[in-house]
C-alpha cells in the first residue's frame, strides 16, 4: 500500500454560501495524476437531543434534493472559528428551541469521503430547557418527538432516510444499551 497521493493544483470552481466546488489534481507516487470534484465543506454538527422523558427530539422539515419533507435529528454547520460542541448548543436552541444543560461528544463521521469534505460531529444533548434562539429564514421545522424505540422503528421502515439521522439515532441505541 502507498502513501497517499500528493494534491499538486486545486481549482475552485464554485464559490459558494455553504461550500466550494474545486477540481482537484492529484499524483500518485508512481507519478501518474488525476483528478477529482470535490465539495469543500466547512463541517457540521447533529444532535440527538433527549428530553426528561427520554423522548428524541426530532425536525421534520423541507429537503430540495428529495423535494420531500424529512424526518431527522437537528443539525447544523460550523461557522469559521466554531468550536463543534458550541455549534450544537446553538444549533440546538435554533432548531428545536432547547438550551441544553449537557452536550456530550458521541463520535463523528464523514458524510461522502470520496467527493466532499464535510464532517459531522454527534452531540448527546440532555437536561434540555426552552431557550429558542431565531432559526433560518429558509427553514420550515416542525418537532417530533419520538421514543428511542420508535426512532429505530422509524429507521426500520423508511420513515426516517437520511444518513446522519441512522447514523446517529443508531450510534444513540447501541449505547443507551450499555
Amino acid at each position: 500500500m502507498t502513501d497517499h497521493p500528493e494534491l499538486i493544483d486545486s481549482e475552485t470552481v464554485f464559490d459558494g454560501r455553504l461550500f466550494d466546488l474545486r477540481l482537484d489534481t492529484l499524483r500518485m507516487a508512481e507519478g501518474h495524476t488525476f483528478r477529482r470534484e470535490m465539495i469543500y465543506h466547512p463541517g457540521a454538527v447533529c444532535m440527538i437531543p433527549v428530553d426528561s422523558a427520554g423522548l428524541l427530539l426530532l425536525v421534520e422539515q423541507y429537503r430540495h434534493g428529495p423535494r420531500a419533507r424529512l424526518l431527522e435529528i437537528p443539525a447544523g454547520t460550523l461557522e469559521p472559528g466554531e468550536d463543534p460542541g458550541d455549534t450544537a448548543a446553538r444549533e440546538l436552541r435554533e432548531e428545536v428551541g432547547m438550551r441544553a444543560k449537557r452536550v456530550e461528544p458521541l463520535g463523528g463521521f464523514w458524510i461522502a469521503p470520496s467527493y466532499a469534505t464535510e464532517y459531522l460531529h454527534l452531540y448527546l444533548c440532555t437536561d434540555l430547557t426552552p431557550d429558542p434562539l431565531p432559526g433560518d429564514e429558509d427553514e420550515d421545522i416542525e418537532v417530533v418527538r419520538l421514543t428511542r424505540d420508535e426512532a429505530v422503528a422509524a429507521i426500520d421502515d423508511g420513515r426516517i432516510i437520511d444518513a446522519k439521522s441512522i447514523a446517529g439515532i443508531l450510534r444513540w441505541d447501541r449505547l443507551s444499551d450499555q
